[in-house]
């Protein structure tokens, strides 16, 4: 089956099977290997993605059902070599050990930040529900997303 998607500005168009996960199209038919895929169940958000700037797991979601979406995945967050600010924050706050899950933990930062441009300790804790980390205690990920949210709020 042919489907057009817009990923991180990119237009691509591909032939493939009804029944591949959107998150197994982007790390094995695009090489975008940041979508990380920790569960396939939609329980861990290591796969989270903004499809049209809200933040969705993207292994309970088919390629084919994207079809036609403008998505925006880790590798897209950065300007050039310029980290985003939720990167940044992450990168100086040690908002990260092993890495695995701060791909997923950075788009639902994104999307919780969006919607809410000055989130309380509770609210970020409450936003990240559905992403774990099995290295950190979340205290420097929440520290991250405050951070974060000062620096896109000037």
């Amino acid at each position: 089956m042919n489907i057009t998607l817009t990923i991180n500005g990119k237009v691509y168009t591909s032939d493939i099977e009804p029944r591949m996960s959107l998150s197994h199209y982007l790390r094995e038919t695009l090489s975008l290997t940041g979508t990380h895929i920790g569960c396939d169940t939609s329980g861990c958000g290591a796969c989270t993605i903004l499809m049209g700037g809200d933040a969705v797991k993207s292994c309970t979601i088919l390629a084919v059902q994207a079809d036609g979406c403008e998505l925006t995945t880790i590798e897209g967050m950065a300007n050039g070599i310029e980290m985003h600010p939720i990167q940044e924050a992450f990168k100086e706050n040690h908002g990260l050990q092993c890495g695995f899950c701060t791909p997923g933990m950075v788009m639902t930062a994104a999307d919780l930040l969006k919607n809410n441009p000055n989130p309380t300790e509770q609210e970020i804790r409450e936003g990240l529900k559905g992403n774990f980390c099995r290295c950190t205690g979340y205290h420097n990920i929440v520290k991250s997303i405050q951070h974060a949210a000062e620096k896109i709020n000037g």
